[in-house]
């Protein structure tokens, strides 16, 4: 079924579809599935419903050798970065072919996994997934290099080639979706890779890998291990035959990273870490059911667990109450908590109980300090199993409370208010993070201004979370170092040669 078919699928279909699938739970190390050495499981939770899902083998350090050494020996004799340009686009076009031709299971999977729903992975997840395999597809051949303008007897030139073995450590939030972002350029540039899924939802990447392999690519050129991150991540990260480290997920974690790194071989590291992303209200914003609805899609897609969740709201005081009004309004509306199963559901479970417990106790926290909670902060009483929670606003806050400038991870919105544009710019720039953030007013002028003030690596106006392939994506400070999607992603794969030649 194409994906249209499939966003004509009824809940009952779906859970149909769920009933009769079956799980893959070992690692894929060298071309093929096999055991974990030590025998070791984790398990993966249902978080719609508390069910198990599946035993998965649990890698450890012997696995990331074995995936590493694999790796390696695809490098070292050049069975794909020797390959020609034109085979290696081939292969990962056909890569995105069976991505969509599998887009049912993989969406049951990302669902299930992860408590995303349906319709999102359907229309948001895995388009953007074949997309980013098809686009750095198309960048193999445009890697270039350049000859400069030196004496007239020497000749200078300048290439470009990948870097060896690239380890890649995923987060659980869009787990396809991320990993992808990671491997597509790293295989592009020539690289091979091991990859180390978030061990919350690590289904979907086993499959990504079967399917490498099946269009083509060649074995031991991408692996994975599924494992604890204080385990096969960090085997991984200190890994002396890995010359990247590509990581999402928490600051605390990238900071890790970076350690491992100067305690191993010096290996790169590219960093995707946290966010506190503001959206910022102007009082001469256009329309107010435009913005609020971004808002909403900004801090309650994914049950808020995005990296760049605008989850400041940066109000105009002017405009504070009837922003609010609306907001709650609107949301309520738009909003709710469901089946994922359902494609009706526009927003399905948080990833686990535990991730549930700390966004509650952060919103706890911030009412302790005087936030107060005029939308959610509680479980829904609908959904007394599984890991819901209600989407949450909390109003009346400040920039010195903990809900200002914490990364809460789920659905809670903070409404800040401002007197003018210096103060919103102070307030926004007052945090660890600079991931992303928005500016919302019709003066081009003032956006402009605003635009080079704020200190975020991607910035929308009169919108948020749009973009294309062409879009860096990557934040300021300690939201990290990276930049995802778009040519300069893959060429953060590549290292360059400097070739001089005596002709005289």
């Amino acid at each position: 079924m194409t994906l249209d078919d499939l966003k004509l699928l009824s809940k009952k279909d779906w859970t149909n579809k769920a009933t009769a699938l079956t799980f893959e739970t070992r690692l894929f190390i060298d071309g093929g599935y096999r055991a974990a050495s030590k025998g070791e499981e984790l398990e993966t939770i249902n978080p719609a419903n508390d069910t198990l899902l599946a035993s998965m083998a649990a890698g450890t350090e012997e696995d990331i050798d074995l995936a590493v050494a694999a790796a390696k020996k695809a490098w070292d004799d050049g069975r794909w970065r020797h390959m020609p340009p034109r085979h290696r686009m081939e292969i990962l076009s056909r890569l995105a072919d069976l991505i969509e031709e599998n887009a049912g299971e993989l969406a049951l999977l990302e669902s299930l996994d992860m408590g995303k729903p349906i319709s999102d992975v359907l229309n948001i997840d895995l388009p953007q997934v074949i997309l980013t395999f098809r686009y750095f597809a198309e960048c193999i051949d445009k890697i270039e290099g350049s000859v400069t303008n030196t004496i007239h007897e020497a000749l200078h030139y300048i290439q470009h080639e990948p870097l060896g073995v690239v380890g890649a450590i995923s987060p659980w939030n869009y787990p396809l979706l991320m990993a992808t972002w990671k491997v597509a350029p790293a295989l592009a540039a020539g690289n091979c890779v091991v990859l180390k899924p978030a061990e919350q939802a690590p289904l979907s990447c086993l499959r990504l890998a079967e399917f490498f392999v099946q269009a083509g690519g060649p074995a031991g050129v991408f692996n994975v291990v599924n494992g604890l991150g204080p385990v096969a991540g960090k085997a991984l990260a200190l890994h002396n035959d890995v010359t990247k480290i590509t990581f999402t997920g928490s600051t605390a974690v990238g900071k890790l990273m970076q350690a491992y790194s100067g305690q191993s071989n010096l290996k790169r590291v590219s960093l995707e870490c946290g966010g506190k992303s503001p959206q910022i209200f102007m009082p001469d914003l256009k329309d107010m059911d435009k913005a609020v609805d971004c808002a909403l899609m900004g801090i309650f897609d994914n049950a808020g667990q995005v990296c760049n969740a605008g989850s400041r709201l940066l109000v105009h005081e002017t405009i504070r109450d009837e922003f609010e009004a609306v907001f709650i309004q609107r949301s309520k509306e738009a909003y709710q908590p469901g089946d994922p199963l359902d494609p009706k559901t526009t927003m399905g479970p948080m990833v686990s109980k535990n991730q549930r417990q700390g966004v509650l106790d952060k919103i706890n926290r911030g009412i302790t300090e005087g936030a107060k909670a005029p939308l959610g902060g509680t479980i829904p009483e609908a959904y007394p199993i599984g890991a819901y929670i209600a989407p949450t606003l909390l109003s009346s806050v400040t920039q010195t409370m903990s809900p200002a400038r914490d990364e809460i991870f789920g659905p809670v919105a903070s409404l800040i208010t401002f007197k003018d544009e210096e103060e919103a710019i102070q307030i926004a720039n007052d945090s660890i993070y600079g991931l992303a953030a928005s500016v919302w007013t019709q003066n081009v002028t003032t956006a402009n201004r605003m635009v080079k003030s704020l200190e975020a690596g991607v910035i929308w106006v009169n919108c948020f979370g749009d973009g294309d392939m062409t879009q860096p994506f990557g934040g300021y400070k300690q939201s990290g170092n990276a930049r995802d999607k778009c040519f300069a992603s893959l060429m953060s794969y590549t290292q360059s040669k400097s070739a001089w030649f005596d002709l005289s």
